[in-house]
């Protein structure tokens, strides 16, 4: 990604301090879909506590955390998320403007080990998400080094792709969608039904990561070879499909929350292509 010229969001909280890795709050995480679920990134840490089933029941595992990186590399690595960033916020402020509306960009949270937020106190095992409660990303870095040690998924535009992805989610907190999604799950007949909403919503999110793509290199020429393969890469890496195979050896398509891994290239690629927010509507189709 060229971003060297960019400017940096001041919209930053760096709450880094070396804090002691807790579980989440509320217990164990009570399945295996949901221990897969620790590798993701979600909308709201309420539903890695409140999802799944009872489907092959086990114990989460302690977590275990690679030491931090050099603190050089990690104000490099601050910088890098503070532009990407003022990317979106520069993006989807005249996405909205241009619609007539204003938005208004979240804070992002730098953590380590564990963070309190609006939606509860969760742990860098959550993975990196977004808490409609208080309209925050919060983001452990060490997730960086995760996705390409344990999920295969390199590259400073995967990263970028994380960070989009949840931006994504507060776009879908300030058209209100999330608000409707919730008073929907609140009513959804059987847990089921409730992950199917999860996994709308988490595609979306995905075609939003696109769209923010698809603009940001139009104005500012960000992308480089090979970039756009790293995203796809980086969506692919992160379906349900695929985690549950890595953590289980089989896969339980009923239970995914998130979307498979063609899902999840498929929207996001839907936004990269047209970047129009009109096109991210997976709520109005049948086919995913």
């Amino acid at each position: 990604m060229r971003l060297g010229g960019e400017r940096e969001s001041g919209n930053i909280e760096d709450r880094r301090g070396g804090g002691v890795p807790i579980g989440v709050a509320g217990g164990g995480i009570g399945t295996i879909v949901l221990v897969v679920l620790a590798l993701l990134f979600g909308v709201d840490p309420r539903v890695v506590l409140q999802g799944g089933d009872d489907t092959g029941q086990m114990q989460a595992p302690t977590a275990r955390y690679d030491a931090p990186p050099p603190a050089g590399q990690q104000d490099g690595m601050r910088r890098f998320v503070a532009q990407v960033l003022a990317t979106t916020e520069d993006v989807w402020g005249a996405v909205f403007q241009a619609n007539g509306r204003r938005y208004v960009p979240p804070h992002l949270v730098l953590f380590s080990g564990a963070v309190q937020s609006a939606c509860g106190t969760a742990s860098t095992a959550v993975g990196p998400f977004y808490c409609p409660g208080d309209q925050k990303v919060y983001l452990d870095l060490g997730f960086f080094r995760d996705m390409e040690r344990k999920l295969g998924a390199p590259g400073d535009f995967a990263q970028a792709y994380v960070i989009a992805h949840e931006v994504g989610h507060h776009v879908q907190t300030q058209l209100g969608i999330t608000q409707r999604v919730e008073a929907l799950r609140a009513r959804a007949a059987s847990p089921a039904e409730g992950a199917a909403l999860s996994v709308r919503v988490e595609l979306q999110a995905d075609c939003f990561a696109g769209v923010w793509a698809n603009h940001a290199d139009q104005a500012r020429n960000i992308l480089e070879r090979g970039d756009i393969e790293e995203g796809m890469n980086a969506a692919a890496a992160v379906g349900d499909d695929r985690l549950q195979r890595r953590a289980q050896g089989y896969v339980v398509p009923e239970s995914f929350t998130h979307g498979s891994s063609a899902q999840r290239v498929r929207w996001f690629r839907r936004g990269l292509e047209t970047g129009e927010v009109r096109q991210c509507d997976t709520f109005g189709t049948d086919r995913l």
